[in-house]
């Protein structure tokens, strides 16, 4: 009898899909039901699953990550000539939603244990202008690559000058905040809102989706309406508040719930494949890992490198390069927010700068789908080696 190898494949993408086997069932469920149109039984079950896994009041599908930081931030009452304090090393959909809300976000730059926002910046700025009469209308925290934030001193000092937070936990969903070693929290569960984005790339996906969560219901409510065009609860159409169409569709949420269960396999799977690297790469003199801090218990959504310069004979940008020639795809660190020009444009305040600037020069993103085999693990590690050892 001949054995069949599973060929590997000859592309090795960042960070794809993994589906069950279980969406197709789902969807089509969906479907027997006639429930095609946004809202539906499984929105509200989807919703009702996600809020009791990770402890939250309340949660609202949304049609993406970006619309549900867009909701949180209206129903906090964030407007004209506000502004809101943002991680800068982080996608621009985390600073986007302020500016659709008239206000300028201010960016705070990365603390180098976790790569996420520096608390000391962010308490330091907060009490500040708590002095000056002028409080932030918002901070929002992104928990980069699945890595949570420090967020007790964060929660503090917020808490003190009664700041809320957003949780930007696109990538985070899965990560536990921890305390003494033990779990104390979920990402997105621990501020006054927090978001979670299930685009294909992410922990599970819904291909595209998200969600908003919130400690109390009372928010979250006032985002259901927002997010149906606040249409008033009257037989006819009836508006006293500008709304938008942020609605997850039925057809989503199933394949949603579908890829639910799977959320714990989906966490150690890429956190394996994070060990993997670091075991294979450890031999490397320059090469450093996004550090595991002891307060997260993170996804490793993307495991990420940096290379030292004084050690590493090539750049983050050349051996991106060399890997794509094989096959290989990966990606940058986020450029910080502060250096995007359509920010710079806008004249935007930032805070500090230097620690993200040192990161994005010389990080690079790998390969890390939940999927991932050890053959290909051993291809791109191979890779690097090559290119950062022959140079």
């Amino acid at each position: 009898m001949t054995s069949r190898l599973k060929p590997i494949r000859a592309r090795i993408p960042l960070s794809v899909p993994h589906l069950t086997g279980a969406e197709g069932d789902a969807v089509q469920r969906a479907i027997d039901s006639n429930w095609i149109a946004p809202i539906g039984p499984e929105v509200d079950a989807f919703e009702e699953e996600v809020r009791s896994q990770v402890g939250a009041g309340a949660a609202l599908a949304t049609t993406s990550g970006t619309a549900a930081i867009h909701l949180a931030l209206r129903v906090l009452g964030v407007g004209e000539g506000d502004e809101v304090l943002v991680s800068t090393l982080t996608f621009c959909a985390s600073a986007n939603p302020a500016l659709y809300q008239g206000a300028r976000p201010v960016f705070v730059d990365a603390d180098l244990r976790s790569w996420n926002m520096d608390p000391v910046l962010l308490a330091d700025e907060v009490e500040r202008m708590g002095r000056a009469g002028r409080t932030p209308a918002a901070v929002v925290v992104v928990h980069l690559f699945g890595q949570l934030a420090e967020m007790a001193p964060i929660l503090e000092v917020c808490s003190r000058w009664e700041v809320p937070v957003v949780e930007d936990a696109a990538a985070a969903m899965g990560s536990r905040y921890l305390e003494e070693g033990r779990p104390a929290g979920h990402a997105g569960a621990l501020g006054d809102l927090g978001i979670y984005s299930f685009d294909g790339s992410k922990m599970i996906t819904t291909s595209m989706g998200g969600m908003l969560l919130g400690r109390k219901k009372e928010p979250i409510e006032h985002a259901r309406k927002l997010a149906r065009q606040a249409r008033e609860p009257v037989a006819h159409y009836e508006h006293e508040e500008i709304g938008f169409n942020y609605r997850m569709s039925n057809l989503l949420a199933a394949f949603g719930r579908a890829q639910l269960p799977a959320l714990p396999d989906r966490v150690r799977q890429r956190r394996a494949i994070h060990e993997g690297y670091r075991e294979r790469l450890s031999e490397v003199e320059g090469i450093g890992f996004q550090p595991e801090v002891p307060w997260s218990h993170s996804t490793r959504w993307l495991t990420a490198i940096t290379l030292d310069p004084e050690r590493i004979p090539v750049s983050p940008e050349t051996l991106r390069l060399q890997l794509l020639e094989t096959g290989i795809e990966s990606r940058p660190l986020w450029k910080p927010l502060h250096l995007q020009p359509v920010y710079r444009r806008l004249g935007l305040r930032k805070l500090g700068g230097e620690a993200s600037e040192s990161l994005f020069r010389q990080g690079l993103c790998l390969p890390s789908s939940s999927s991932l085999e050890a053959g290909e693990l051993d291809r791109i590690c191979h890779r690097i080696k090559e290119v950062v050892t022959d140079a």
